[in-house]
């Protein structure tokens, strides 16, 4: 299994494309999108061959969704499976319903849509009794969106999606009773055309097991969660302050200085530890702006009036806002009583819970579970 850098979702070995958000997973994926996205032309689709016979299924594995020559006839209940259709831009044979071909990236359905089954995850065919993958009975079942992962063991699957405006008031409120919920500006379930920092799709928030999560799909400018409580910094994590965006890096601890030939020492600052990490402020292009260092022992303090690093043309930013503290090698980032608090940058599931708060593009929303 492949999982996707972008979204987290777990691919078949040897998918060049992401099947949930259509992203390459191989360099060579990616050159191809590359060019195909500055008008290359691309190549002619492929005849498509004939699907072989699927081997009987191991014992304790599910069986896959092809058709089976094998099956008696005197059995009119079982669920027939038809084999898998070819993508009509690349002609490889795909499974029904999948929004991105695993081949060539581009997209077959509108995200989301399509019926699932509710015990397995499968996609449904248009008028079927049973589940063509499990056997289930479908008769009693409502459309489900297909998961983005394996099927949740929760049966109670309403939440509420709240906006907020600038003040924090709800303005409008989405109820939801689906497995996961796409957010974009084109695609989803909740759309927000007039928001142009949302990407076209550009989050999803699932139920995976027990546990809703958030993931970013790969969105222009990311999906950030408020935090609830202190959090313990990893590299390469991103922060939300005010409106500056900060990258924590590790910087590990530099090895002692070899003595000078003639044994003069050299002139510099003296600092009471080594820097092993810092924070860097972000341009709107991603390029690196100020940098302030880390060191164990040393706690740092930011906002706009008050602090070790102050930003004081940021309106949005409060006068005390943020702290990073030191925990030994550690380094762990908490709201100092902030009006906008402090948000971090999801990469792969990020757990959500009773009134969490996400912001996407431009628009805050809180996540409300029953």
């Amino acid at each position: 299994m492949t999982s996707c850098p972008y979204c987290g979702r777990a691919n078949e070995a040897g998918a060049a494309f992401c099947m949930d958000c259509g992203k390459p997973l191989t360099k060579a994926a990616a050159a191809v999108k590359a060019s195909a996205s500055i008008g290359a032309a691309p190549s002619p689709p492929a005849p498509a061959a004939p699907a072989a016979p699927a081997p009987p299924p191991v014992s304790g594995t599910r069986p896959l969704a092809v058709q089976s020559s094998s099956a008696s006839p005197a059995a009119p209940a079982a669920p027939k499976s038809a084999a898998p259709a070819p993508c009509p831009f690349c002609n490889e044979p795909i499974s029904s319903q999948l929004p991105f071909c695993p081949h060539c990236g581009r997209r077959l359905t509108a995200p989301g849509s399509g019926a699932a089954c509710r015990r397995c995850g499968s996609p449904l065919e248009q008028g079927s009794k049973f589940c063509a993958t499990c056997g289930a009975p479908l008769g009693d079942m409502s459309p489900l969106q297909r998961p983005s992962s394996q099927p949740p063991a929760r049966t109670d699957l309403s939440i509420a999606i709240v906006l907020l405006d600038d003040t924090g008031h709800p303005t409008k409120r989405y109820e939801r009773r689906a497995i996961d919920t796409a957010i974009g500006r084109q695609d989803g379930e909740i759309r927000f055309p007039d928001d142009p920092f949302l990407s076209p799709l550009h989050t999803r928030i699932s139920w995976e097991q027990d546990q809703l999560v958030v993931r970013d799909l790969g969105s222009r400018n990311g999906t950030w969660v408020f935090l609830e409580q202190p959090y313990r910094l990893l590299d390469g994590d991103q922060l939300l302050i005010g409106s500056q965006v900060l990258r924590f890096r590790r910087l590990g601890y530099p090895g002692p200085h070899a003595p000078e030939a003639d044994a003069t020492k050299r002139m510099g600052s003296l600092i009471p530890s080594a820097d092993i990490a810092s924070l860097t402020q972000l341009r709107s292009d991603g390029s690196a702006r100020d940098v302030i260092h880390l060191s164990p022992g040393r706690d740092v303090r930011i906002g706009r009036e008050e602090g070790d690093w102050l930003f004081p043309y940021d309106p949005s930013m409060s006068g005390k806002h943020a702290v990073v503290r030191s925990e030994d090698a550690d380094f762990i980032i908490l709201d100092d009583g902030s009006r906008n608090g402090v948000a971090v940058a999801a990469r792969g599931a990020m757990a959500l819970s009773h009134n969490s708060r996400i912001l996407v593009g431009d628009k805050i929303l809180r996540i409300e579970i029953p």
